[in-house]
């Protein structure tokens, strides 16, 4: 209780910054990769992203090897503000650890979630906010892709949540259990030409005596509007366990609020070794409505003014045929 009530206060706090975080006509998944990015779904709009993968473990030195599956998903809400978004994520693993160091290899069948997290995301800083206000070139394909100074400001976010993991868990260190707080920094780079950089600064499980450290890198390309290709780098780094992952894959966007897509996962150790085949799917509700500014700018206003400048135009037409 005591670390959800520290989350809403802070969140009080930041809401009244100027970020303003861009709600977007199609869905903004953080699927296929691992990172999330720095932008909320927006107010109104309830995600869904699930994904299914192959477990395929070897570990040279222990002699042992691991094979199953595992589920992951996630739940984002936007809420409140444009800039905040609620999420509950998750991955849960079914697999066998056979060790073949004795004369008769012994099957251990386990499962349990890996990890089980809620949180809260909150944009606050957007260099993209005035974006609007530049307009493409219409007359030069080179103008509107080449490299722009600006987008070496990211956006960032910041995160703070709770991890729950049970009793005897075998994918966590043997203090960890019960409730201990996830925080971590999210920034995001948009480049001209349908390149997206991500990076995610991750400290998780504070408080245990096994508290890791995770960095996640994260480059997209968008090649079309519905496909889009990814690579990315995982860093972990604990008393418990350290790696380093690599994920390549791709995305199609079905239609503008379903994302489906695939990936592989791999590292580069044999301590052990690591490879995963993964198939997810991403789908939102979108009950988004921009919020009504009355400040004599908005569409309705402007509509006002045009429909007002016809009428005296029409009238002095009338007036000079008359």
């Amino acid at each position: 209780m005591r670390l959800l009530k520290s989350i809403f206060i802070l969140l009080f706090f930041i809401s009244f910054t100027n970020a303003n975080a861009q709600y977007t006509e199609v869905i903004n998944s953080n699927r296929p990769g691992v990172s999330e990015s720095a932008f909320s779904v927006g107010t109104g709009v309830l995600q869904f992203e699930a994904g299914a993968f192959t477990v395929k473990e070897e570990h040279a030195l222990s002699n042992y090897e691991v094979s199953g599956f595992g589920l992951d998903f996630a739940l984002r809400y936007g809420l409140f503000f444009e800039q905040l978004e609620l999420a509950v994520d998750g991955v849960y693993q079914n697999d066998t650890k056979t060790n073949n160091s004795s004369f008769t290899p012994v099957d251990n069948k386990r499962s349990n979630f890996k990890n089980l997290t809620i949180g809260a995301k909150y944009l606050i800083y957007d260099p993209y906010k005035n974006a609007g206000e530049e307009k493409p070139n219409l007359y030069s394909y080179h103008a509107n892709n080449r490299f722009s100074w600006k987008s070496l400001i990211p956006a960032v976010a910041i995160y703070a949540g709770a991890n729950f993991d049970s009793e005897n868990n075998p994918y966590t260190a043997p203090d960890v259990e019960g409730v201990s707080p996830k925080i971590m920094i999210s920034t995001q780079n948009n480049f001209n030409g349908g390149w997206v950089f991500v990076m995610n600064l991750i400290k998780d499980r504070i408080g245990s005596e096994y508290s890791d450290f995770q960095y996640i890198f994260t480059l997209t390309h968008s090649f079309t509007p519905q496909w889009v290709v990814f690579g990315e780098a995982q860093g972990i780094k604990s008393d418990f366990y350290a790696d380093n992952i690599f994920r390549f894959g791709g995305a199609y966007l079905w239609t503008k609020d379903f994302q489906i897509d695939a990936n592989i996962a791999f590292n580069a150790k044999d301590t052990p070794t690591v490879f995963n085949v993964a198939f997810g799917a991403s789908y939102r509700l979108d009950f988004h409505k921009d919020k009504k500014i009355d400040n004599g700018n908005s569409a309705k206003e402007e509509g006002k003014r045009k429909q007002r400048k016809n009428k005296n135009k029409k009238k002095k037409i009338d007036d000079f045929q008359s």
